[in-house]
């Protein structure tokens, strides 16, 4: 495999990183913990 094919690899992956990153800050963000549903207690 060529360099630049690898190198092409490497950006993508950590593009991939930091979007999964930015995605997950953002959903905590914006949506407020919801409290634990209750659980029926027989």
């Amino acid at each position: 495999m060529t360099s630049e094919q690898d190198d092409r690899k490497a950006r993508l992956a950590q593009a991939l990183r930091n979007n999964l990153r930015r995605r997950k800050a953002q959903a905590r963000e914006v949506v407020p913990p919801a409290p634990a549903p209750d659980s029926p207690k027989d």
